[in-house]
């Protein structure tokens, strides 16, 4: 059988937020211990991830956007936006690593040397747009995962699946013109950032491949599974896609302190089994996990261990 891939860094360990703030290289240290205890990480082929040259990252962004998330913490900012996109001086390297990670995992995946892999990076990526930092988000790692797999590896469809509370705004915007990226998404609404209706399903050539199932507060596991396996799991098999990406936040469990769904555990088991048996059946199996949101420790760790374990198991 082929190794199951894990990709992290030390390097994300120094994106300093600050403190109290929500997205903090915690939330790394307790997702390791749990894989380390459990015996997970065992099952894992680990490798470090390494920042990326810039160009990769203009495959979903600016060359301009690039350059002033550089020269902004090269200056000594400490914000990058209204004021919870916060950064320090190992910021971009480390931003640079977590889609380095991206497209490392992707490579690996889509060349046949791993059955699959987990990326678990931070700053996270999902609320980047094209030329925007916002929501803890510097670039959007699995928007350039996506455009790698079509740029350098010859992939002509990919899914993206975004299971975080929050509506994956930047992701999004990028691919919603494009009918060879197909976007949905689960998340709470109304939330941050205030996007993801159901009537926005693309525009243009894309028109039809961006679906967002937006689910109230107090939502759980029958409604997110319900909109999983009835709309969105559908859509994607029509769709065809050769490579399944994933958004996997963990913010919309029970205990997250911030939104209001009430995900369990056991959800994120069957999101992981449902996501599996699909790429096993649609895409050779290919499927790319990367770290977005989460942040009642406790809660993030038994999730990714649930998640990771059944995509390494089968």
């Amino acid at each position: 059988m082929k190794p199951s891939g894990l990709i992290t860094s030390p390097l994300f360990l120094r994106h300093d937020t600050g403190p109290g703030h929500p997205e903090r290289a915690a939330r790394l240290v307790a997702i390791e211990r749990r894989l380390v205890e459990s015996g997970v990480a065992a099952e894992f082929e680990r490798i470090e991830a390494q920042p990326c040259d810039t160009k990769f990252l203009a495959l979903a962004h600016s060359e301009r956007h690039v350059a002033e998330v550089e020269r902004a913490i090269a200056s000594g900012a400490r914000v990058l936006d209204e004021g919870d996109t916060r950064v320090s001086a190992d910021s971009f390297r480390a931003a640079c690593a977590a889609a380095g990670g991206a497209v490392t995992a992707v490579e690996k995946v889509v060349g046949g040397e791993w059955s699959h892999a987990f990326v678990a990076a931070r700053p996270p990526g999902h609320h980047a747009e094209r030329a925007v930092a916002m929501g803890f988000c510097l670039f959007n790692n699995v928007a350039i995962a996506a455009r790698y797999a079509q740029r350098f590896l010859g992939l002509e469809r990919v899914a993206i699946l975004d299971f975080d509370v929050h509506h994956g705004n930047g992701t999004q915007h990028i691919f919603e013109e494009d009918a060879s990226v197909f976007y949905a998404s689960i998340h709470q609404y109304p939330l941050y950032p205030g996007t993801g209706a159901a009537s926005e399903r693309g525009k243009g050539k894309g028109e039809g491949t961006t679906r967002n199932c937006p689910q109230p507060p107090g939502a759980g596991d029958a409604e997110w599974l319900s909109a999983l396996e009835s709309v969105i799991l559908p859509e994607f098999e029509q769709f065809r896609p050769q490579l399944l990406l994933l958004s996997a936040g963990f913010d919309a469990h029970e205990r997250d302190p911030l939104a209001q769904t009430e995900l369990t555990t056991s959800a994120y088991r069957k999101i992981s089994e449902l996501c599996a048996q699909f790429a096993r059946e649609h895409c050779q199996g290919r499927v790319v996990s990367l770290l977005e949101g989460g942040y009642d420790l406790d809660a993030l760790a038994e999730s990714v261990e649930t998640h990771v374990g059944v995509l390494t198991r089968g």
